[in-house]
């Protein structure tokens, strides 16, 4: 053990207004500015193992790394291996790191991370097996994308269309100065059906001063293929662009399916375009008619996309009503009006004479809305087409009708009519959901007196892409994956890596003794929850592939952040430690992650520290930065912070038994720039930004000769 200059927590603040003691004149001339020989103080410091105290031989000192910087071997790589007995990597070992597109491990970067720290005699601590962040998430969900129905070979998929045969316009609109109309029946191409016509009442500025939008989703990507046709003429001979845009109004690219030729004369327009990066992301489709003031008419538009592998047919996904057939009751299902009445029938009387049915009774006709059948809906997909199936009876004759309301205004998206009797049919309606809070399904009987039997009723969602997997195919394949992943990794580094964070940030931060999800959020690219496909045993698991894979005597930690910050997130992951080993798996150690500030609560730390020694498990402190939330810190700041990081340390061993310290892990080895992704401009290190030491250093290495 190096002996330690002990130059106080005072001086290290570099300035005399911070010092402990009043002001007194010195009686001689200062040759050099205080900063800088309390600078020269602190690089005569030794490297800060070599302060690790004689009791602390079990102890491991740990910093975080980059892989790539790592492996260069340059001024980190030294400052790392002369400083610390053991490297975590920052982000090179985890599932997004090494994951590919096609699912394969790409370990070839952690090999030589691994190789590395050997030769230079490091340890190193794996992190982290799993986690919600850092995935590859677009390979994991294609997993357990629909399952697509077989095809026929390449295929022009339609995206979308519109023949104006209805008055749905529910995929165009146009500007102001295009004004909209239908022509009469048998004025479309070769005298049939209708077209939609277009009129710019006259010359414009700007040709795009008259525009008539065609919109389709999912926007494009780079390397598509496209295809748009549509049968086109306009009173006047013209000549119109076509531009790209995200969506009406916001323009894209000024060029798009090119120039379009209409004369009085019906013709038929198509082209096929192969999107590039400009009008990569468009979801519309600007027709520019303001440099003529004429008529335009359009029939038949279809935008179509080539699917090389072919098309097959579309899937439902599974149902969102959930209680279809009423064996348990009449769940989430209701109703109101004219008196009428609502229960589940008597057993037998469902269809084929079997089980159940849901029966209502309306005793006189009125208008059909004066009597519903109602049953509340989770949020449905804007512009998706989803179909009813049911069967139905009555005890008489009559029509009904049903349909996706919005709660809001009571506007609908109409699923259609349908006729009952007194004999079983089945019956299986569509309609696309125009607005974002359709949130009920209603039927409509106002109109019909009598009693109604309602069975097997089911609302789906037609997925294009084909059928959707249950839950318990999809628990299946991402176990399958979890295994796939961990087994591939510890293949690799168990002859290096004698411990690993398995299981990293469990719990909630909202309701901390219940689990992250990221159901009903809006996921970044590189989030999947595990725990939403395989449920509160994804922990288990984790454990039990990291003991099956590892090696036997490999330390297993669970690892979460703001353990000092919210208690009750200690204490819930405490509770969850003891359901995982309830389930049979075994938990070494718990970390806590510790990104805390100058200002953090002492008292919590000390409480912190407390419960978790109370598992008897080991503790470490697995990311430990201290932020001075200011990017230009003051003396004063700095001198908090150095009393921070000896705070945490001298916490961790007066409260943590000896044999239960695994270690700690400094995260904020360097203080990390402006612009940097993580902690920007927080001035959270022990080194500065040009890798001189900090104020922090002496208070974290007489921290450790404590230990």
């Amino acid at each position: 053990m190096k002996s330690l200059y002990k130059i106080g927590i005072c001086a290290l603040g570099l300035s005399l207004v911070t010092s402990c003691a009043d002001y007194e004149p010195l009686d001689f001339q200062v040759e050099k500015p205080e900063s800088v020989a309390l600078q020269e103080e602190l690089n005569s410091y030794e490297p800060l193992k070599t302060y690790l105290g004689e009791d602390s031989s079990d102890f491991i000192l740990g910093a975080a790394v980059s892989i790539s910087e790592y492996n260069s071997k340059g001024l980190m790589y030294r400052l790392i291996n002369s400083n610390f007995e053991e490297v975590t990597p920052g982000y090179g070992m985890k599932h997004g790191a090494v994951v590919q597109k096609n699912g394969s491990l790409n370990l070839a970067d952690v090999e030589k991370f691994l190789e590395t720290a050997n030769g230079a005699g490091m340890s190193v601590y794996g992190h982290t097996l799993v986690w919600h962040a850092n995935q590859n998430a677009e390979y994991l969900n294609s997993t357990i994308a629909p399952t697509k129905n077989p095809g026929s070979g390449p295929t022009w998929e339609v995206v979308t269309d519109a023949d104006f045969e209805t008055d749905d316009a529910a995929n165009y609109e146009n500007s102001a100065n295009a004004i909209v109309s239908f022509t009469a029946v048998g004025a479309g191409p070769d005298g049939e059906g209708r077209a939609l016509k277009v009129t710019n009442e006259e010359a414009r500025e700007n040709e795009w001063d008259s525009q008539f939008f065609l919109k389709f989703s999912p926007p494009m990507e780079v390397g598509e293929e496209y295809e748009l046709s549509m049968d086109v003429r306009s009173d006047e001979a013209a000549s119109f662009a076509t531009q790209a845009h995200i969506q009406p109004y916001e323009y894209k690219h000024w060029d798009f399916f090119g120039a379009i030729n209409a004369t009085p004369e019906w013709t038929t327009f198509t082209k096929k375009i192969v999107v590039s990066e400009e009008v990569a992301g468009a979801s519309t489709i600007a027709f520019n008619l303001g440099n003529v003031a004429t008529t335009y008419y359009f029939d038949n538009i279809s935008l179509k996309k080539y699917n090389e592998e072919g098309g097959g047919g579309p899937g439902l996904d599974p149902s969102v009503i959930t209680n279809t057939d009423f064996e348990t009751g009449t769940d989430g299902w209701a109703g109101w009006g004219n008196g009428s009445t609502r229960e589940r029938s008597a057993e037998g009387e469902g269809f084929g004479d079997t089980g159940y049915a849901f029966t209502f009774t309306n005793p006189s006709a009125v208008n059909p809305w004066e009597a519903q059948v109602a049953y509340d809906l989770p949020t449905l997909e804007m512009g998706s087409t989803y179909v009813l199936n049911f069967k139905v009876k009555a005890n008489t004759a009559g029509t009904l009708s049903a349909a996706i309301q919005s709660p809001s205004d009571y506007s609908s998206d109409p699923l259609g009519s349908f006729n009952v009797s007194e004999e079983w049919e089945e019956y299986t309606l569509q309609t696309t959901i125009t607005k974002e809070d359709r949130e009920r399904f209603i039927i409509d009987y106002g109109q019909f007196a009598g009693t109604v039997y309602l069975d097997d009723v089911t609302l789906s969602r037609v997925n294009p892409g084909g059928t959707e997997k249950t839950p318990e195919e999809k628990e299946e394949i991402i176990t399958g994956e979890m295994e796939r992943w961990i087994a591939g990794m510890m293949e690799v580094s168990k002859d290096y890596v004698k411990a690993w964070d398995v299981v990293n940030e469990p719990m909630d931060d909202g309701d901390p003794f219940e689990l992250k999800t990221g159901i009903g959020k809006e996921l970044a690219a590189d989030e999947f929850y595990w725990q939403d496909y395989l449920g509160k045993d994804y922990a288990v698991k984790a454990f039990e592939l990291a003991r099956e894979y590892g090696n036997p005597d490999d330390l297993l930690f669970i690892n979460d952040y703001n353990l000092e910050y919210n208690l009750d997130k200690t204490r819930g992951i405490i509770d969850f430690v003891e359901y995982i080993e309830s389930q049979g798996a075994t938990v070494d150690g718990i970390g806590t992650q510790m990104h805390i500030n100058i200002n953090s609560s002492k008292e919590k730390i000390d409480e912190m520290f407390r419960l978790l020694a109370a598992t008897g498990k080991l503790v470490k402190v697995s990311e430990l930065d201290v932020a001075v939330n200011s990017s230009e810190p003051t003396s004063e700041m700095l001198a908090k912070q150095a009393e921070m990081y000896k705070y945490v340390v001298d916490s961790y061993a007066e409260n943590v038994p000896a044999n239960q310290r695994y270690g700690v892990t400094v995260w904020g080895v360097q203080d990390s720039s402006d612009d940097a992704n993580w902690m920007p401009g927080e001035r959270q290190g022990l080194w500065d930004l040009d890798f001189y030491r900090k104020p922090a250093y002496a208070s974290f290495a007489e921290a450790l000769q404590n230990l």
